[in-house]
């Protein structure tokens, strides 16, 4: 089959890679027909990670129920699913208490939490390819409506929809509150929108891409270009203080304050500004515990210089980690079937699988209006019958 393939830096490359075949009873496998690029497949897009030449990228996948092993009871070929990016067992102990995001048996480096597609998170080729193998079939594949309708919407239940919205639970948003996204990108408008959807009262967006700040205008939310001037003093003169609630969607990745130059705990640092006393902030954006691009070496071990007495000072609540996407996909899926939530208005791209390596390096410059870019993979013309085993 087809897949997108990591060569090196910057170099993705579309080859061919042998079929998923069913491993376990409980697998089944997935033709795609929708997977998306992430802000997170950039880091190791960009050389950021440990990943090796020859990893099979993406976890944001949906598509089609092509064969199920033998222990899988509650689906069959035909029907339509979209996976978590969090592979789970759904019986370990922390899988039972709904932190699927972080299993303690799917991944064998002893890391709690396993993904599709992604460095360190277990032995699970990613499903930006014509056929996914999806472990635990029963347990992490969402059903969805039969058919192609809200097929991009859907697609956003694998990961940024409920990482957004995870951002907001992060940060105890609720009705009335007045919220700061730190991020326009795809989190960070999902983190925006999901806000909104909580019933916030305003939520400011910060960035200072001009077609970013533009779509968090558009969901009524208001924008705030860093580039302007210092985006903490723009929003407390705005709320006469400070936010209740503030979301970190950038991550380690951040910009200072000149957009010229990395400064890993500047977004952090900002938000402790930014937040009124006895507020609280949610980190969906990503850390991680080792760099090898980092700024510096304190960077490169993961260790960032927050202000951290200014946070006690201030009584701030942080909440922190990747999405337990299960926590929260079938509300969600919900409220988009019954025309409550349109995230698809962040997707700027549907593409075949063939253009991948150009949507990377697009996607990864900010160019011509990358957003979000969803692949299309071109499955075999002749629906298989059987999977080699």
């Amino acid at each position: 089959m087809r897949a997108v393939v990591y060569q090196k830096p910057f170099d993705v490359a579309v080859q061919e890679v042998p079929d998923p075949r069913i491993e376990h009873p409980n697998d089944a496998i997935v033709r795609i027909t929708a997977s998306c690029i992430c802000g997170s497949d950039l880091h190791m897009y960009e050389g950021r990670t440990a990943a090796e030449p020859g990893l099979v990228f993406g976890h944001e996948n949906l598509g089609l129920i092509e064969e199920v092993g033998s222990g899988v009871t509650a689906l069959e070929p035909g029907d339509r699913v979209v996976m978590p990016f969090n592979v789970a067992c759904g019986f370990c102990r922390n899988c039972q208490a709904g932190y699927t995001g972080f299993c303690l048996t799917v991944n064998p480096s002893g890391f709690a939490g396993g993904a599709y597609g992604y460095v360190a998170m277990g032995p699970y080729p990613g499903g930006q390819a014509e056929y996914l193998r999806v472990p635990y079939a029963d347990f992490n594949c969402l059903p969805l409506p039969a058919g192609t309708e809200h097929e991009a919407d859907y697609a956003l239940l694998a990961d940024i929809f409920p990482t957004g919205y995870h951002g907001c639970v992060l940060a105890g948003v609720a009705p009335g509150d007045t919220v700061a996204v730190y991020g326009a990108g795809p989190v960070g408008l999902m983190a925006a929108y999901s806000a909104l959807l909580r019933g916030a009262a305003r939520v400011f967006v910060v960035d200072r891409v001009p077609e970013r700040l533009a779509k968090a205008a558009g969901i009524g939310a208001i924008p705030v270009d860093f580039a302007a001037g210092d985006p903490v003093q723009q929003i407390r003169d705005a709320t006469g203080g400070g936010t209740d609630k503030g979301i970190d969607a950038v991550g380690y990745q951040a910009s200072a304050a000149a957009g010229d130059h990395e400064e890993p705990a500047a977004v952090l640092n900002q938000l402790v500004q930014t937040v009124r006393p006895t507020g609280a902030i949610g980190v969906p954006g990503l850390y991680v515990p080792s760099d090898p691009g980092g700024v510096d070496e304190n960077a490169r071990r993961g260790l960032l210089l927050v202000a951290i007495g200014t946070l006690f000072e201030k009584g701030h609540r942080v909440g922190t980690g990747q999405a337990n996407v299960k926590r929260y996909n079938r509300q969600l899926r919900d409220l988009i079937t019954d025309g409550r939530a349109t995230p698809s208005f962040v997707v700027s791209h549907q593409l075949p699988l063939e253009q991948a390596p150009a949507a990377y390096q697009k996607f990864d410059q900010r160019v011509e209006g990358y957003t979000k870019v969803i692949l299309k993979p071109e499955a075999a013309s002749e629906v298989r019958t059987e999977i080699r085993r």
